[in-house]
């Protein structure tokens, strides 16, 4: 696979973390808030980076902000 389905899968990663600490969310919900939006960017910018076609299947997940599904997909793939 391209290595934009492994920097798309990195910020999938990313932001599955930023979500579940939950202690930075305690601490600071602004900074929390802000770092959630900055990896969902680079979600996007790396999705509309991808080679096309793009599976249909892969580009729902994406679209629908099915992101656990889209990484799920991806590390099926060895990502």
């Amino acid at each position: 696979m391209n290595a934009e389905y492994k920097l798309l899968a990195d910020a999938l990663r990313e932001r599955i973390a930023v979500i579940a600490d939950r202690d930075f969310y305690q601490r600071d919900p602004s900074a929390h808030l802000e770092k959630l939006k900055s990896v969902s960017e680079q979600i996007d910018t790396h999705a509309a980076a991808l080679p096309k076609p793009v599976d249909g299947e892969f580009a729902h997940f994406i679209h629908r902000a099915s992101y656990a599904k889209a990484l799920a997909w991806l590390e099926a793939r060895g990502l």
